[in-house]
């Protein structure tokens, strides 16, 4: 197949050379000012791995809308800007899956919507979720994914032809809890690392338990299926995000935490804005989104914002 992928940072550089792997041609689009674009054009490698001679590279926009599938990895609040320019070109017919997470902050949507209210009807839309870092897939080491679409057709056809012995794919069938789920993990995934960076990771498992609630009820609220947060999309994304030394939002907490400055890209810190968005939209309580945000925007002081949560009012788990 014919395979363009929209994005050149580590997971969309990661996905192109999967997919160059099992034998697609796949062409990698990069802005020509990007320096990962510079660097992979340079060096033609990415994280100590190097790109076969197949793959091809671009800075050319034009020659990815030519293929029949188009794979978009980018920074989430920048994906409608990039939905207005492909429009431009009236595309369509084509399948754009969309490998990458996040809740439009100025209108909650998810990142499908922002797509089907940009492109044209006759085109598909699908996503590709779950755990996973480039570092690991780099080395073989294997994992389970999902993908996600309204059209069953198309959601069969892309888990038929990228599956693999290093990759697993399940079937999704709740676009919304799995857009929702995929994008929060990246919060709790902030939130661990500040519990790492306070010398507090035993109250990791707490994390993980009242965090999957929490978000449960928001996809419960917002029309999907709050089983979700306990498939891959988010709980089973959890390791990958809350404990790896790979997790960008993480390694953000962190170093929020000990007051070092960041200069990677860490989808949480925009996502926890937008689920505030959608808190008040749905009426549903975020406290562990909630004390994330004031931490991150308001300035708030971790401890209390700890000791708030402990101090809610005791209630059933379950």
């Amino acid at each position: 197949m014919n395979i363009g992928v929209i994005g050149c940072g580590r997971w969309g550089t990661c996905i192109a050379w999967y997919l160059d792997k099992l034998k697609n041609n796949v062409t990698l689009y990069g802005r020509s000012g990007s320096k990962n674009m510079k660097q992979l054009m340079d060096e033609r490698e990415k994280c100590n791995t190097v790109l076969s001679d197949s793959l091809k590279l671009t800075t050319n926009l034009d020659e990815v809308t030519k293929c029949e599938i188009i794979i978009i990895s980018i920074a989430s609040q920048n994906l409608d800007d990039l939905c207005k320019t492909l429009a431009e070109n009236q595309l369509t017919d084509k399948i754009f899956v969309l490998c990458m997470k996040g809740i439009e902050i100025s209108t909650c949507r998810r990142l499908s919507q922002i797509v089907k209210d940009n492109l044209h009807p006759s085109n598909k839309i699908a996503v590709w979720l779950g755990p996973g870092h480039a570092e690991e897939f780099y080395k073989g080491i294997p994992n389970c994914m999902v993908i996600d679409s309204e059209d069953d057709t198309t959601k069969k056809f892309l888990v038929d032809n990228f599956s693999s012995d290093l990759i697993r794919f399940y079937y999704g069938n709740d676009l919304i809890g799995n857009e929702i789920g995929a994008a929060a993990k990246n919060v709790i995934g902030i939130a661990a690392g500040i519990l790492d960076g306070l010398c507090l990771s035993t109250l990791k498992g707490a994390l993980m338990a009242r965090g999957t609630r929490e978000i449960s009820r928001l996809i419960k609220a917002a029309g999907g299926n709050e089983l979700s947060a306990y498939g891959l999309c988010h709980l089973g994304d959890y390791q990958a995000t809350v404990f790896s030394s790979f997790s960008n939002n993480r390694r953000f907490g962190e170093d929020f935490v000990k007051g070092i400055k960041s200069d990677y890209l860490a989808e949480g810190y925009y996502t926890v804005k937008a689920l505030m968005e959608m808190s008040k939209l749905y009426k549903t309580e975020l406290p562990i989104c909630n004390a994330v945000y004031n931490i991150l925007y308001k300035n708030a002081d971790i401890k209390q914002q700890l000791d708030e949560l402990f101090s809610r009012s005791v209630k059933n788990e379950f």
